[in-house]
């Protein structure tokens, strides 16, 4: 007896503490509201919410807090209900900081742009995952029947198998009248089945819309998650951009989104950054490119591709002919594949800008592109040809072509191995450059004179706004002479404090007095004639 009147007293107390009164998560909402909407430090930094998207937030967090502590009441029977009190309190407090820490979203959820398009936005915050019931609070205004909605993205959270089938349900209803969808992201952290399956769910939702833009980037999709998303693909027939970026594109990918694909007479815009494509894949990706006549945007950056991955995709990219933004970098191309995207770059006279860093190309390649790119480009603005082990040998060809365009407005030549000579020959090509802003000749065993020549040339030069010349050999006498020029805008000088004025020698070994033998090296290369082929 005295045993069952224990259980009962515990059963009533439990009761009392827990679940609390619909007053009591009223009052609790009415307090996180006010908490929200006080300016505190972290509402200067992050901003300070309304007190209608306060509220809001208020009745999420307070839902999701009573469901957590609900669920920890019901594994813990016997309790008197204290524990799932502080299980409450503690993640409504959690959940609150979350909130301020996210800053206001009113704006950024709803966006109307200049040509009347509604843009609908849930990645602001950190990551986080989304189940059913929070789905169903983010995606309300989509699920409004008036809405008119035509861009979404859902990146930057991750989706569970709950909150996929209620969002696929929403964009069903809408999918008519999207033109943009974003879903990049949107499975992080999940098993590969549950991730494949969301993937499918909102695929099948969006089968047969007429998107004009598509983004499944940072899902890790390999072949599997191309053929999840194979009902949305290969019901698309006027794509103009379509975004593949670390979506881990093997071969066996590649090909099959060149399976899938419909139609690519209007892609614009195709970019598969950092994946694991490789010679193989680049082939596949390259009779994708052969079939879009109106491509002006392409990347193919940090995929693994060699030469010979590297010479289909500059033949396939001899068709696009209105291409203005090509983007290779960090691959390995190599001489071969430097040589035949010459051939290429002679045909593409519309590119503005051209990306080529870390290709592998050294002088040979760097030569042949630059007598191309001499003929063709009028208009390039953005030239990159970092890390290819480029020398004075073909700096001759390079400041040729780097001098025929006078809408250069970026330059990064960058560990190379340019030393002062080619340093002079660059500065000198830039002189009547009016619309330079940034140049990078960093890393380029650069000393005193080729330090001081470009700096004297790119100072005076009203829209210039960045000069990268650390981490060379340039003596103290040199940073002290190139900081004087730059005294009255420093923001303009990259700090020089990675120089190595010991830094290994040149081949004339016995350069003692480096001041008097740089103006004599400044006076000889600077009456040189810049001029295509062989100094």
């Amino acid at each position: 007896m005295d045993h069952s009147a224990k259980t009962t007293q515990n059963r009533v107390l439990s009761v009392k503490m827990w679940p609390p009164s619909k007053s009591t998560r009223l009052m609790l909402v009415e307090r996180m509201t006010k908490n929200i909407t006080t300016p505190s430090i972290f509402s200067r930094k992050y901003g300070l919410l309304s007190v209608e998207e306060a509220e809001q937030d208020a009745k999420r967090i307070e839902d999701l807090a009573f469901a957590t502590a609900n669920k920890h009441f019901q594994n813990e029977p016997d309790g008197d209900g204290t524990s799932a009190v502080h299980v409450y309190a503690k993640e409504s407090s959690k959940l609150m900081l979350d909130v301020i820490k996210r800053g206001p979203q009113e704006e950024s959820e709803v966006e109307v742009s200049k040509d009347g398009d509604v843009f609908f936005d849930i990645s602001g915050g950190s990551r986080a995952f989304i189940e059913e019931e929070e789905a169903r609070d983010l995606l309300r205004p989509l699920a409004d029947p008036r809405n008119s909605y035509t861009k979404i993205r859902f990146s930057n959270r991750s989706f569970g198998s709950e909150a996929a089938k209620f969002a696929a349900s929403v964009l069903s209803s809408i999918k008519d009248q999207l033109t943009e969808v974003d879903l990049s992201d949107f499975v992080a952290g999940r098993p590969e089945a549950e991730a494949l399956e969301v993937m499918n769910m909102f695929s099948s939702a969006l089968e047969g819309s007429k998107l004009r833009y598509l983004n499944l980037s940072d899902n890790a999709l390999g072949e599997k998650g191309i053929r999840a998303f194979a009902s949305l693909i290969n019901s698309q027939h006027d794509l103009e951009e379509l975004y593949l970026m670390n979506d881990g594109i093997s071969e066996d990918a590649a090909r099959a989104v060149r399976e899938l694909l419909p139609s690519t007479d209007k892609i614009r815009v195709l970019q598969f950054h950092n994946n694991m494509t490789g010679d193989e894949g680049a082939t596949a990706i390259a009779e994708i490119v052969r079939e879009c006549p109106s491509l002006e945007d392409f990347r193919c950056s940090s995929t693994r591709i060699g030469s010979e991955g590297g010479v289909a995709l500059a033949e396939a990219l001899e068709h696009c002919s209105h291409l203005k933004k090509l983007d290779l970098r960090d691959n390995m191309f190599g001489v071969e594949g430097g040589i035949a995207l010459a051939k290429t770059l002679s045909v593409l006279t519309h590119l503005t800008e051209i990306y080529m860093s870390y290709l592998n190309l050294e002088d040979e390649g760097t030569e042949a592109l630059s007598e191309a790119l001499l003929k063709s480009a009028p208009s390039l603005e953005v030239l990159e040809l970092a890390g290819n082990d480029i020398t004075v040998k073909s700096t001759g060809n390079l400041a040729a072509c780097i001098a025929s365009k006078q809408s250069l407005a970026k330059l990064n030549l960058s560990e190379n191995e340019l030393k002062d000579e080619g340093t002079i020959l660059i500065a000198k090509a830039v002189e009547g450059h009016d619309q330079l802003v940034e140049i990078d000749l960093s890393t380029n065993m650069i000393r005193r004179a080729g330090a001081r020549a470009l700096a004297q040339t790119v100072v005076k030069k009203n829209t210039f706004k960045l000069l990268n010349i650390n981490g060379n050999f340039i003596s103290e006498e040199g940073i002290d002479e190139v900081n004087d020029m730059f005294k009255d805008c420093l923001d303009k000088l990259v700090p020089l404090d990675d120089n190595d004025p010991e830094g290994e020698d040149f081949e004339d070994e016995d350069e003692e007095e480096e001041g008097e033998d740089g103006n004599e090296l400044e006076s000889k290369l600077g009456s040189l004639k810049i001029k295509q082929g062989e100094e």
